[in-house]
C-alpha cells in the first residue's frame, strides 16, 4: 500500500510538471510539440523508461506474492480488464486508474445477488459508463471542478515583447536561398529566394497549390529541403530539427489548428513558455505568469481553466498564437491564421497583429484574405507553382500583372 500511494503521488506530480506536460503534448500532437521546442524522440524514450520502471515495481510485487510467473497468467482477457480499469476511472489522472480499479473489483460483488444475470448487468454498466463518460469517473469530477473554478485574478508582468520597441531594420532575420522541395516528380518549391527583415510583417501569398504551406513546413523543419539553405538570425538551420529551430527563436501556428486537446487553455500556453532556453522555463511560478500574460494579450485569461477543445474555432487559433508568444520568439510564422474565421474574428485578428507591430517581433504571415494582408503587411512575396513571381511593397505587388494573372487567370481575347 505504501508503494501504491507513493507511485500514485509521483505519477500525479509528474503529470502536473514540465516533463508531464511535454509527454501529454507529444501524445496529443507530435508536430505541434516539436515546433514548441519539445524533443519528441527524447520525451518518448523517457516515457517508455518510466513506464518500464512502474511496470517493474508491479512485477516485483507480483512475483513475490505468487512465487511463480508464467505467460499463462497474463492472458488477453487480463489485458482487457486492466485497460478497462484505466478507461473506466479516467486516463487523465493516476487517481482515475485507482477509482476504475476499485469500481471494477467491487461492482461484481455488489451485483452477485442477481445470480445468473449479474455478468450481463455488470458488462452493461461498464459499457454505459465508458460511452457516456468518455473521460471516466475521475474526468467527470475534474470537469465539475473546472466549471466551478474562478478566473485567475491578480496582475502579472506583461509579455517581454510588449515592453520593448523595435523599428523596422534592413537586417535579414530569416533568409532563404535557392530553397527547393520535390515530392517525386512534383516540384512543390523550385528555387525560392526570400529575405524577411527584422521588425517587419512579411506576407507570403499565392493561389491554392502554389507551395505556401510547403514553404513554411520546410522553414520550421517538418520537411527536409531538396536543395537550398535557410538562415535564422545569421545561423544556418537548414538541417536543424523542429525543436532546435524553436529554441533558436522561431515559433509558428498551423493552418489546421494543432492545440493539445487533452489539456486546459493555460496548460497549452505553459508548454510554449517552458521552451528550453526561455527566460522563465526553469521557474514554474514564472511559467504560469508568462502563460497568463500571453492569455491576457489575446483576451482568453477568463478561459484559462477550460478544456481547450471547448473553445470556439477562432479562440483555439488565439490559443496557438498565445502559446507561440509565451515562448518569447523573435520570429513568428502564421500559417493562414484567418482560415475558418468569421468577419468579426478576422477583424479581431487584424487588430491583434497590428498590436504586435512595433515591438521588434518579425512576422511571416501566409493568408488568402487580401484585406488582412493589406492591413498588416509591410512586404509581400507571391508564389505560383512553387516559384516566386513577385516581391516588394504591397501597393506594387498587388498590381503586378503576373500576380493578377495568377489569381484571376490570363485575359482572353474573344472574337465578336
Amino acid at each position: 500500500m505504501v508503494t501504491l500511494v507513493l507511485t500514485t503521488l509521483v505519477v500525479w506530480r509528474l503529470k502536473t510538471g514540465r516533463l508531464g506536460r511535454a509527454m501529454q503534448a507529444v501524445r496529443d500532437n507530435e508536430l505541434a510539440a516539436g515546433t514548441c521546442g519539445i524533443n519528441v524522440f527524447a520525451t518518448k524514450v523517457i516515457a517508455f523508461g518510466l513506464s518500464a520502471v512502474v511496470g517493474g515495481i508491479g512485477g516485483g510485487f507480483f512475483a513475490g506474492g505468487f512465487q511463480y510467473i508464467s505467460p499463462d497468467q497474463f492472458t488477453f482477457g487480463e489485458s482487457i480488464v486492466l485497460l478497462t480499469m484505466a478507461l473506466l476511472g479516467g486516463v487523465q489522472s493516476p487517481f482515475g486508474s485507482l477509482v476504475g480499479t476499485l469500481v471494477l473489483v467491487i461492482l461484481p460483488e455488489w451485483l452477485r445477488f442477481l445470480k445468473e444475470v449479474y455478468l450481463a448487468v455488470y458488462g452493461a454498466a461498464v459499457i454505459l459508463i465508458m460511452v457516456f463518460l468518455p473521460d471516466g469517473l475521475w474526468g467527470l469530477m475534474l470537469e465539475r471542478t473546472r466549471l466551478r473554478a474562478k478566473p485567475i485574478a491578480g496582475d502579472v508582468p506583461k509579455l517581454p515583447l510588449l515592453t520593448q520597441t523595435g523599428a523596422e531594420t534592413q537586417e535579414v532575420v530569416l533568409g532563404v536561398q535557392g530553397l527547393a522541395k520535390h515530392f517525386g516528380g512534383i516540384k512543390a518549391l523550385d528555387g525560392i529566394d526570400l529575405a524577411v527583415r527584422r521588425g517587419t510583417v512579411h506576407a507570403l501569398i499565392g493561389p491554392n497549390g502554389s507551395g505556401k504551406s510547403t514553404f513554411i513546413n520546410v522553414i520550421t523543419g517538418l520537411y527536409r529541403p531538396t536543395a537550398g539553405r535557410v538562415m535564422l538570425a545569421g545561423q544556418d538551420i537548414t538541417h536543424a530539427t523542429p525543436h532546435q529551430r524553436n529554441r533558436a527563436g522561431l515559433a509558428r501556428s498551423f493552418q489546421n489548428i494543432r492545440v493539445f486537446r487533452g489539456m486546459t487553455v493555460l496548460e497549452n500556453v505553459m508548454v510554449g513558455a517552458e521552451r528550453p532556453g526561455n527566460d522563465v522555463a526553469e521557474n514554474p511560478a514564472l511559467v504560469v505568469e508568462r502563460a497568463l500574460a500571453a492569455l491576457d494579450f489575446v483576451g482568453l485569461r477568463p478561459d484559462a481553466h477550460r478544456e481547450v477543445g471547448a473553445l470556439s474555432y477562432g479562440h483555439q487559433r488565439y490559443v496557438e498564437i498565445a502559446r507561440a508568444l509565451a515562448a518569447t520568439p523573435h520570429t513568428l510564422l502564421l500559417d493562414e491564421p484567418a482560415a475558418g474565421l468569421n468577419l468579426t474574428e478576422k477583424h479581431e485578428l487584424g487588430e491583434l497583429l497590428r498590436r504586435l507591430k512595433g515591438h521588434g517581433l518579425t512576422i511571416l504571415i501566409i493568408d488568402h484574405d487580401m484585406k488582412l494582408v493589406e492591413q498588416v503587411a509591410d512586404h509581400i512575396t507571391v508564389l505560383n507553382f512553387g516559384r516566386r513571381i513577385a516581391d516588394g511593397l504591397p501597393q506594387m505587388v498587388l498590381k503586378h500583372p503576373d500576380v493578377i494573372a495568377a489569381y484571376l487567370g490570363e485575359p482572353q481575347n474573344v472574337a465578336a
